[in-house]
């Protein structure tokens, strides 16, 4: 299931008409255009987040991006959101449900679509029950008890359908009256609250068949899954081919029926070593990019660091002094690539203005998710690829340029170049 051949086929099908009944790809995913934002970091709790992001939306709007994922939007026994106790409580550490209203309102005033963070895989209980762990939910809505929860983490339900998130309570999806109340919390964000585009959280930790339900019962516009799985390694140095993690990924946008994207985990790790003079990395045996763009680009989003990898947790940082070659390459490149406020807000405004000439020339060249590559170089000091024919781009300390007088230098900064036609 999932090889790269049957997705070459139905990369071709894409172009189809908008059919009913949820066949085939939702129509954003058919027009690929999409340049997504995670527009928090780890810290983002601390300071009154509704509020700033509506003094940044103005500029958000006029880079061009599309969607703007936020923190999970519901109260959480802990400030980041990622241990959601009352899903129906809109007062978080980001702010108040009035805060939260306004900022969903202005966003879609300048039609950028508001992305919820989904966490779903666990939830924090309210009293004691079975086996005396915090494991019933009573006194708040979806008082559910102990059959909620799967019995690899405690509760009275059926043990879990995928990786087990330690230390909380995992929801057991298995159940009917579970999926009904998550599928109603889903259509109230998505109708009443106003978001329209879904982050699944921890999507390893449950089936991928109840992600297809929800986006179904839902009908969010674009949904990207966290199928965060760890690469090959030999020892501490990763693998040249990385085929068996991008199919782990490609096998669960498969069982999510096709309809949600997947962050390509892929391409960020080797990305991440490729840019430390190893660039042979970014071809694979079929000379084909080594990601889960390489495969399935119209279902890949692409990404230098997050809220996890990078910020203050950096579990697994991009090397800082070549952030500008990782945007290079992700804002040129096939896939729906995704900027950090960290890299966008925090860092310079020299970055700030380097990855806004990126996603211009992305958006004047009519790049898209599944616009085709053609890698031409890939030695240890430089990279270089022609993209959809009317771009052409190069990363890495070596010097390269195209040849033929019709490429014009579009954009460039230390150790990247882009030209167009």
């Amino acid at each position: 299931m999932g090889n790269s051949n049957n997705h070459n086929q139905e990369e071709a099908h894409q172009t189809q008409t908008n059919q009913p009944n949820n066949i085939g790809p939702p129509p954003l995913l058919r027009d690929g255009k999409e340049i997504l934002f995670q527009a928090f970091n780890w810290d983002s709790h601390k300071f009154n987040w509704w509020q700033i992001l509506q003094t940044k939306l103005p500029d958000i709007a006029k880079s061009g991006i599309t969607s703007a994922w936020l923190p999970p939007p519901t109260h959480s026994f802990s400030p980041q959101g990622y241990t959601p106790q009352n899903l129906y409580s809109l007062n978080t550490k980001y702010g108040s449900e009035h805060q939260l209203k306004a900022l969903l309102h202005n966003m879609s005033q300048h039609k950028v679509r508001p992305m919820a963070d989904i966490v779903i895989n666990h939830r924090v209980g309210t009293v004691k029950g079975h086996g005396g762990t915090y494991n019933r939910f009573d006194g708040i809505p979806l008082s559910w008890d102990e059959r909620a929860v799967t019995s690899s983490s405690g509760g009275l339900g059926n043990p879990n359908t995928g990786a087990i998130f330690k230390g909380f309570p995992n929801i057991d999806h298995t159940q009917d009256f579970v999926r009904k109340d998550i599928t109603a919390w889903l259509q109230w964000l998505r109708h009443k609250v106003g978001f329209q585009d879904f982050r699944f959280d921890y999507a390893k930790g449950y089936s991928p068949k109840y992600v297809k339900e929800y986006i179904e019962g839902a009908k969010p516009l674009f949904s990207v899954g966290e199928y965060w799985d760890t690469c090959n390694y030999k020892g501490s140095s990763l693998d040249y081919n990385q085929d068996s993690h991008r199919q782990r990924i490609i096998d669960w946008i498969d069982d999510t029926g096709q309809l949600s994207t997947a962050f390509d985990f892929t391409t960020k790790g080797i990305l991440q070593e490729a840019v430390k003079r190893e660039f042979w990395r970014l071809r694979d045996a079929e000379g084909k990019p080594p990601g889960v763009i390489g495969w399935w680009p119209s279902r890949s989003v692409t990404f230098v660091d997050n809220h996890d990898t990078g910020s203050t947790q950096a579990h697994w940082p991009f090397p800082s002094d070549h952030v500008m070659e990782g945007y290079a390459y992700i804002l040129t490149h096939p896939g729906t690539p995704t900027i950090f406020y960290d890299h966008f807000y925090d860092w310079s405004n020299s970055i700030h203005e380097q990855i806004v000439k990126l996603i211009d020339t992305r958006k004047r060249q009519g790049i898209h998710s599944r616009s085709p590559i053609r890698i031409l170089e890939a030695k240890h000091n430089v990279y270089s690829a022609i993209i959809g024919e009317k771009l052409c781009m190069k990363i890495g300390d070596g010097s390269w340029s195209p040849s033929g007088r019709e490429w014009t230098l579009s954009t460039s900064g230390h150790n990247y170049a882009v030209w167009h036609k």
